[in-house]
C-alpha cells in the first residue's frame, strides 16, 4: 500500500481473540510480532479496512467488537468504534495513527500470508514474553488487554 501522505497515514490493528489466545503474525519486512493490520486505503473506512486486513492476513472473516451508535441515517453511517487509538513513529519523517480493534473469528481457515509474514499463531498471555524477536511492550499490553476483555 503506498503512503497516503508522506508524513502520516491511518492504519488499523486487529487483535483477534479466541479461547483465551490472541492471533499474531511475524511480519516479514518489519521482523516483528504484530497483530493483523495495515493501512486504510483511500476507498474504504476503518471498519472495512479492519475486516479486509483480517481476511487477507489470516484467512478469517472476523466480527469486530465495539459500540456502534444508533446514528445511521441518510448521509451518515455509524462505524464500530476502535477500542483504542495510538500514534506510532515509523521513521524519522513518518507516523501512523492506529485504530486498534478487538475481534473474534467468525469463519474461515487460518492461512499464512507468505508474501507478508514468516509465521502466524495463536498465543496465550503467558506465551507473549517468549516470542522471538521480542514483542514491544505496547503490543504486549494490547494483546493482554484484548485477551482479558474478550471472554
Amino acid at each position: 500500500m503506498p503512503h497516503i501522505h508522506e508524513k502520516i497515514d491511518f492504519t488499523v490493528a486487529i487483535f483477534v481473540v479466541q479461547n483465551g489466545r490472541v492471533l499474531l503474525i511475524h511480519h516479514r519486512k518489519l521482523d516483528k510480532w504484530l497483530p493483523l493490520g495495515g493501512h486504510i486505503e483511500l476507498d474504504e473506512d476503518p471498519e472495512q479496512a479492519a475486516l479486509r486486513e483480517a481476511r487477507e492476513e489470516s484467512g478469517f472473516e472476523v466480527e469486530l467488537i465495539g459500540d456502534r451508535p444508533p446514528t445511521t441515517e441518510q448521509g451518515t453511517r455509524a462505524l464500530i468504534a476502535p477500542r483504542f487509538l495510538d500514534i506510532h513513529r515509523i521513521s524519522d519523517t513518518h507516523e501512523h495513527i492506529g485504530m486498534i480493534y478487538w475481534a473474534r473469528p467468525k469463519n474461515g481457515v487460518m492461512a499464512l500470508a507468505e508474501e507478508e509474514h514468516h509465521d502466524i499463531r495463536w498465543c496465550s498471555s503467558a506465551e507473549l514474553d517468549a516470542l522471538q524477536p521480542a514483542m514491544s511492550n505496547a503490543v504486549k499490553w494490547y494483546c493482554r488487554k484484548a485477551i482479558e476483555e474478550i471472554r
